[in-house]
């Protein structure tokens, strides 16, 4: 008898919170440590909250852009992610209330491959569909640009 994955669960974390700057936050086996810089009066022990959100959109696009490639039958070859983010800081400032704080966002998948630029679109596309992370920019009202290169 096969089982039957549940397609909606909950998670749920109780953070640690020792300062002001700095929040540990147990996931599975792992202690996540997200703090700011010492210029902000952390103590750098990890990325900020926001810094945090981008490279979970880049970590996002990783995962689930492989889990399509294989899907598709697609060979990404080495992969890396550049992203280029704007941020409006004057929320985080206390300055104003920023309703879309990332108002743009590029990511370039660079693949060194042997697959077709073709292909590569492709997978941009699934990609897209299924990326947990880049749906909430989206729907945050981040302009979202995913371009997936094929690289020498």
């Amino acid at each position: 008898m096969a089982v039957k994955m549940k397609t909606v669960v909950t998670y749920r974390a109780t953070a640690a919170c020792p300062t002001h700057a700095r929040t540990e936050i147990p996931v599975r086996d792992l202690n996540v440590v997200i703090d700011e810089p010492v210029e902000r009066g952390g103590t750098n022990l990890g990325p900020s909250p926001t810094e945090t959100a981008m490279t979970a959109l880049i970590a996002c696009t990783n995962v689930i852009g492989h889990k399509n490639a294989k899907r598709l039958g697609v060979d990404l070859g080495k992969v890396t992610i550049d992203a280029d983010a704007k941020f409006d800081r004057r929320g985080v400032l206390m300055e104003e209330e920023i309703d879309v704080p990332f108002p743009a966002i590029t990511l370039t998948v660079n693949c060194t491959t042997t697959a077709s630029q073709s292909d590569l679109d492709s997978v941009g596309q699934e990609t897209a569909k299924y990326c947990a992370i880049s749906k909430l920019f989206e729907a945050a009202g981040t302009d979202l640009t995913v371009n997936w290169v094929k690289t020498p």
